[in-house]
C-alpha cells in the first residue's frame, strides 16, 4: 500500500494534469470556428459524393479508425453510412509498402490508390512532423483533395501543408491524443447535423 505522502503526491500530479486539460478545453472553445470549418469541409465532400481518408501512426492510427467508424456506422443519429476509410487498417498493404517503398510512403501510396479530386484527407500526428503523414498530405494536395491536419505542439510541418490544421498546444502525446478525439467527436456531430437535419 502506498504511504499517505505517496497518495498526496499522486493526487497532486493528477490535479496538475486535469488543470492542463481544463486550459486546453478553453483553447478548444476559443477555436470552435476552426473545428466548424473542418466539419464543413468534410460535409461538403460527403454532399458531393466524395469520401474521407484518415491516417496516422500508433494512437493516431487508432484515432483515424475511430473517426472513420463513426462516419461509416453512426455517431448520434440513425442515418445512412458515410464513406470514410482509415488507411492503416490493411496490415498486408501497410507492411508491403513499408518494405518495398519505405515507411515514409505508406500513406502517400494509399492516398494515390484511393484518393480522388474532391475527397478529403485527414492526417493525424501528435507532433505534426510524422514523415509518412506529411507525405500523405503532400500527395493529397497534389491530387486535388481537401486536406485537414490534427497536430500537437507547434503544429509542425502539418500546420504548413494542410488546408486546415487544428493544433493542440501540448508537447505531451497522451494529452494531444485525448484532444484529437474530442475534436473528432465534435466534427462527427456537426457533420451529422449538417447532412441529416
Amino acid at each position: 500500500m502506498p504511504s499517505e505522502n505517496s497518495k498526496k503526491i499522486i493526487e497532486g500530479l493528477m490535479l496538475e494534469r486535469l488543470e492542463e486539460n481544463v486550459k486546453l478545453l478553453e483553447f478548444l472553445k476559443s477555436n470552435v470556428k476552426v473545428i466548424i470549418r473542418v466539419a464543413d469541409a468534410i460535409s461538403a465532400g460527403f454532399r458531393n459524393g466524395k469520401k474521407v481518408l484518415l491516417f496516422g501512426n500508433g494512437g493516431s492510427a487508432a484515432d483515424a479508425q475511430h473517426i472513420a467508424g463513426e462516419f461509416v456506422g453512426r455517431f448520434r443519429k440513425e442515418r445512412k453510412g458515410l464513406p470514410a476509410i482509415a488507411l492503416s487498417t490493411n496490415s498486408s498493404s501497410v507492411t508491403a509498402i513499408g518494405n518495398d517503398y519505405g515507411f515514409e510512403n505508406v500513406f502517400s501510396r494509399h492516398v494515390e490508390a484511393f484518393g480522388m479530386s474532391g475527397d478529403v484527407a485527414v492526417g493525424i500526428s501528435t507532433t505534426g512532423n510524422s514523415r509518412n503523414v506529411v507525405s500523405g498530405i503532400d500527395r493529397a494536395n497534389a491530387m486535388g483533395l481537401a486536406t485537414i491536419g490534427l497536430s500537437g505542439g507547434d503544429g509542425g510541418e502539418l500546420m504548413k501543408k494542410a488546408d486546415i490544421c487544428i493544433t493542440v498546444p501540448s508537447e505531451e502525446t497522451a494529452i494531444v491524443q485525448e484532444f484529437h478525439i474530442i475534436i473528432g467527436h465534435l466534427v462527427c456531430g456537426t457533420v451529422e447535423r449538417n447532412l441529416f437535419e
